[in-house]
């Protein structure tokens, strides 16, 4: 009986085994599918933004494809973006009817044409109503909604997007919407998971349009609210396309995202150490022509440890005197870039080589000299704080803070910025030491107080009208009255 109870007990757990076994090998599996396109995508890219912070021709080129539904939503997109100087935008849609049709493979190999000869940093693509169909792949009929249906149409979505960031760079995907006809949706639902399913695996935004346009209780209804909040029609009769109203609301979903990344990328171009030479003088563009030629091409020729000997020469001034301004023939400083090799341990388990970019940019002269001004050979210049800040996407940035000294008005010096109190107890959200003896010391006992440093509080004195007089015991008023009636008196 005990034995019989024993290998019950056995097989759950061997079972358990078993299943704990293969959860492993197939998270280890997805793991090495879905970090390599992000992996891609990082040695493509750089920084935290999703836009290219240096554009060229300093503005992005827009560009919408897809089928029908795709160019209504450009004319809402032409009128949101219409005004903005920043994006450069294609007002002719490309056509792509969509990825189930059996000439899907031939109009994806002429947009990977027309991607290679006119390329885009923004791709808008929306495409599938049409896609609840079955698939020919050779002689074979796949039926729609099979799991070699949802393969096979996945493969293609990957395609498409894999073409485009290589062309554009960035990808920005939205969603079929509800549409009139019921038994529509649940198609429309299963295309918009396999595309949300690829795009998050190929480090691309997909845009959600279904609950958009879709009533409080998740149904399909042609009216509704616009960008202002105004009850209007926004499908048309048959259900699936939309009014010029209904297209400019759907037009909102990518501009909403496409702004706040062009935000956020702008917002990049100005933080130090954030772009290689080439970048900086987008940022800067008078400063390379305000150098003489000739300067130029000798800067140009110095290496690192050169410019590095010409900073450290500028920095040790022997004068005292403040240095004056640099002549505007001075060449700066150039920037001086570097490169660091790391071996870690990839996803596979092997051995990988990661390089790091060492950004050093340019400094001016100016800057050079206004850092050294107060040195000489007796005191060398006063560095001031470094506060550490870190950014989005993992990017520190270093500032220099240096205190105003005013000792030579025979003043106490000025702490740095960083040292003040307010600083450390608003800012830091430090606690300020107390002094020893004061109120808001706790510390007991109190033994590192000396003497001299305990307060001596005065010995304590009654009031004056709290002192009562010590008198003999008060005699009643019978004996006092009897003592003074003289017909009382004894008789001689």
């Amino acid at each position: 009986m005990l034995r019989r109870t024993s290998q019950r007990f056995k097989l759950p757990v061997v079972r358990n085994l078993l299943i704990s076994s293969a959860l492993v090998l197939a998270g280890v599996a997805l793991s090495g599918v879905t970090t390599s396109p992000a992996a891609a995508q990082t040695e493509e890219t750089f920084g935290a933004s999703y836009l290219p912070s240096f554009p060229e021709g300093d503005s992005y080129r827009m560009q919408v494809i897809g089928d029908a539904m795709a160019e209504g939503m450009l004319s809402g997109i032409v009128e949101a973006f219409g005004g903005d100087t920043r994006i450069q935008l294609s007002k002719k849609h490309r056509p792509l009817a969509g990825l189930a049709r059996p000439d899907a493979d031939d109009e994806l190999k002429q947009l990977e044409d027309l991607a290679a000869k006119d390329a885009h940093h923004i791709s808008i693509i929306m495409l599938g109503v049409n896609d609840r169909q079955s698939i020919r792949v050779g002689n074979k009929q796949i039926k729609f909604g099979d799991d070699e249906w949802r393969t096979e149409y996945a493969r293609r979505v990957d395609r498409l997007i894999k073409t485009m960031k290589r062309r554009s760079g960035a990808v920005y995907w939205v969603g079929l919407p509800v549409v009139g006809k019921s038994d529509w949706n649940d198609g429309i639902q299963l295309i918009n998971d396999i595309v949300r399913d690829r795009a998050y695996i190929n480090s691309v935004k997909y845009i959600d349009a279904f609950t958009g346009f879709a009533d409080e209780n998740g149904a399909f209804n042609r009216y509704g609210p616009d960008l202002a909040g105004k009850f209007q029609l926004l499908r048309a009769t048959d259900g699936i396309q939309f009014t010029a109203v209904g297209n400019r609301k759907l037009a909102h979903f990518p501009e909403r995202e496409i702004k706040r990344d062009i935000a956020q990328a702008r917002t990049e171009r100005s933080i130090p150490l954030a772009g290689a030479e080439p970048e900086q003088r987008k940022v800067a563009p008078n400063r390379s022509a305000e150098a003489a030629p000739g300067a130029a091409v000798a800067s140009t020729a110095r290496t690192g440890a050169e410019a590095r000997a010409s900073y450290a020469n500028q920095s040790n001034l022997s004068t005292t005197a403040p240095a004056p301004l640099p002549s505007s023939g001075q060449a700066d400083q150039r920037a001086d870039n570097s490169r660091l090799s790391l071996k870690v341990v990839g996803a596979t388990g092997r051995e990988e080589t990661v390089t790091i970019e060492l950004l050093r940019p340019a400094i001016p002269a100016s800057v050079i000299q206004l850092m050294a001004r107060n040195g000489s050979a007796e005191k060398a210049t006063q560095v001031g704080d470094t506060v550490q800040e870190t950014m989005s996407g993992g990017l520190v940035v270093l500032s220099s803070i240096t205190p105003a000294n005013d000792s030579g008005s025979g003043g106490r010096a000025k702490l740095a910025p960083t040292q003040t109190p307010y600083f450390k107890v608003m800012v830091k959200g430090e606690r300020m030491p107390p002094r020893p003896g004061r109120a808001d010391d706790f510390r007991w006992p109190r033994q590192d107080i000396a003497p001299e440093q305990m307060v001596q509080l005065p010995t304590p004195v009654a009031p004056a009208a709290a002192i009562m007089p010590v008198s003999a015991p008060a005699t009643p008023a019978a004996a006092v009255k009897k003592q003074a009636d003289p017909k009382r008196a004894p008789k001689q």
